[in-house]
């Protein structure tokens, strides 16, 4: 009997959870609306059958207390014409009439407090359907975003993210070699500018001593003569002596 408990268990587990997977938040929160709906329609009838039952029990309350009068009345008649056993009966039967009113007013009682009960649940089961229904529409905007949540995972999973940044991070490495390359190409242009400037100014600065010299030859101007190593060079006791020496020797022989 054990096994055969916890394999009825284990059967019962799978079924709620296939139960519970299958289950819609909307559909079932919408079904416990309209269920307490349905609840609040047969309260509601309750309601209105026990008002009408009170209703009824007061009419025969009423109808009770007044067939005793008329018969209390008849008593009084009997006794008039003096007929007291006619007088009697008259009075028994107001007793019973009386019996029945007082029953009637008892059961009239407990009618009207099954009334208030049954009118204090179906105000409270109106209020909870009130609330429900502000609970349904909250839960169901929040299951569906969820939900939405759920796909947008589920369809960023597929995508299959490693090649996706793989592929970032080589268009970012192409992204880079371009622009290493325009930065390449822009310095190359710039220095090629400038070498062109710099030669067209070191031929104006030619051109400029060219046209300074045709205008010192034609106005019949010399050049400065560049002084002669004689006169620059600077004297050195030490070698003249040695030179005087030589030259000593060499008139001796």
């Amino acid at each position: 009997m054990g096994l055969i408990d916890r394999i009825m268990r284990v059967i019962r587990a799978n079924l709620n959870s296939l139960v519970g997977q299958a289950e819609d938040p909307e559909k079932v929160l919408e079904q416990a609306v309209e269920d307490m709906q349905q609840d609040l329609i047969q309260l509601r009838q309750a309601v209105a059958q026990a008002i009408a039952t009170q209703k009824r029990t007061e009419r025969q309350a009423s109808q009770a207390e007044s067939t005793a009068q008329e018969w209390y009345n008849r008593a009084q008649l009997a006794l008039s014409n003096s007929d007291e056993n006619l007088a009697r009966e008259a009075l028994t039967r107001r007793k019973s009439y009386q019996e029945t009113a007082k029953a009637m007013r008892s059961q009239l009682l407990q009618e009207a407090d099954v009334v208030t009960k049954l009118k204090e649940n179906m105000r409270a089961l109106e209020g909870k359907i009130s609330e429900a229904k502000t609970k349904k529409d909250l839960y169901i905007a929040r299951a569906r975003s969820a939900q939405a949540s759920q796909k947008i995972n589920e369809m960023l999973g597929n995508v299959g993210t490693g090649n996706a940044l793989s592929a970032f991070e080589r268009m970012e490495e192409k992204v880079m070699q371009i622009e290493a390359q325009s930065e390449a190409l822009e310095e190359l242009g710039s220095n090629e500018l400038e070498k062109r400037y710099a030669a067209l100014e070191a031929g104006s600065e030619v051109d400029n001593e060219l046209a300074a010299l045709k205008a010192n030859l034609k106005a019949g101007t010399e050049p400065a003569k560049l002084p002669s190593n004689q006169a620059s060079s600077v004297k050195n006791p030490e070698i003249d002596g040695e030179l005087e020496k030589l030259r000593s020797e060499t008139d001796g022989a």
